[in-house]
């Protein structure tokens, strides 16, 4: 039976007399990949916030390979040790990355501090910026010189340094053009597919998720709402909240390559 990277019980996020989550529940199976969708205020991003330890439960308990996450690490080393579980990428990593730091000062650093110093720390770093296709132009790059894309490809290297079993995508590729969407979506399954990492991907869009995703569950008011595989979720919807958010997206949409073995979206 496959194990359970990531599990969510009874997550509550309360601000004041205000509930921004309640009775949140999911499982994230190991090389998996879920959806949590929703508008903006739904509380899909207090969710992330929780997993990754930058917000604490009011309520509820978060397990990440096996461990409990629900409260603050007591040292450096437990935080560390999390930070080797579950990584997070943000919508616009530029504000994150340091603007006098080149790509490869950035990945060495991230490198060096989730590993031991006498690991090879060029190699990995090489082997990092081969993962999401960053050649030598752009390692010797500042952030300033990188297209949006460019940059998000560097912020998920640099959560990759720290091999965790979990990454948390929040609204990663919402800032992109469609075009730019389906490169990096293409990058991630074929990451997930080489790695065996495991996805919490974070989005207000139903058309991202059908990419990337086996399992969703749409957020509204802070609550679940509508959960269910992916597929079977978008094509019939029960929630007319689910079903608002489908009919907002009026774009065309786009596929991957699908890997005739396994019918996984596979890399264009």
């Amino acid at each position: 039976m496959t194990d359970t990277a990531l599990r969510v019980s009874g997550l509550g996020k309360n601000f004041g007399t205000f509930a921004a989550v309640s009775d949140v529940s999911f499982e994230l199976a190991t090389g998996s990949s879920i959806g949590i969708v929703g508008e903006s205020g739904s509380g899909k991003t207090t969710v992330a916030r929780m997993i990754i330890g930058l917000e604490q439960p009011s309520t509820g308990s978060i397990t990440c390979c096996g461990r409990d996450r629900s409260r603050p690490s007591r040292s450096t080393r437990a935080r560390r040790e999390r930070a080797r579980e579950a990584q997070i990428v943000f919508q616009d990593p530029y504000t994150s990355l340091d603007p006098q730091r080149t790509v490869q000062q950035t990945l060495t650093e991230a490198v060096r501090l989730h590993h031991h110093r006498s690991d090879p720390t060029a190699e990995r770093v090489q082997e990092l910026a081969d993962m999401v296709a960053l050649d030598a132009r752009l390692l010797a790059s500042l952030p300033a010189h990188l297209s949006g894309g460019q940059r998000q490809r560097v912020a998920i290297a640099r959560a990759l340094a720290a091999d965790p079993r979990v990454l948390v995508l929040d609204e990663a590729v919402a800032a992109l053009d469609v075009s730019i969407q389906a490169q990096i979506l293409n990058l991630l399954d074929d990451i997930r597919a080489s790695t065996g990492i495991s996805y919490v991907f974070i989005t207000h869009d139903l058309a991202v998720v059908r990419q990337v995703t086996e399992h969703s569950i749409v957020m509204q008011a802070g609550r679940i709402i509508e959960s269910g595989p992916t597929d079977d979720l978008l094509r019939h919807p029960q929630h007319p909240y689910t079903r608002a958010l489908l009919d907002s997206v009026p774009r065309p949409g786009w596929r991957p390559r699908r890997r005739p073995d396994t019918g996984d979206p596979g890399v264009h």
